[in-house]
């Protein structure tokens, strides 16, 4: 399965935030149940992010500019928290992945 196949049901159908702060409000509540980071994301967020182990973390292969894209917006996404994954089966990511 691919991940950006997998990645706009999600988009559509669940619950998802953009973005380093919210990424790490959802990480601080325990509300996010994935990470996506993109493969640029500045060291400094990635840092941030990872220091929750009990948020998983996928590394987006392509750029946030990419990632942006693929959902759907007309700016960068560095990171973003996947709340409720919705129709998708992106979690299944998580298996084997890090």
């Amino acid at each position: 399965m691919d991940f950006n196949t997998s990645l706009l049901p999600a988009l559509k159908t669940g619950s998802i935030v953009l973005g380093p702060a919210m990424t790490e409000k959802c990480i601080n509540e325990g509300t996010a149940r994935m990470i996506i980071v993109a493969r640029n994301c500045p060291t400094s967020i990635r840092t941030k992010i990872s220091r929750n182990k009990n948020a998983f973390i996928h590394t987006f292969e392509g750029s946030s500019l990419a990632l942006g894209i693929v959902c759907g917006k007309l700016f960068s996404v560095s990171t973003l928290a996947i709340i409720n994954p919705g129709e998708s089966a992106i979690l299944s990511f998580m298996r084997g992945m890090i």
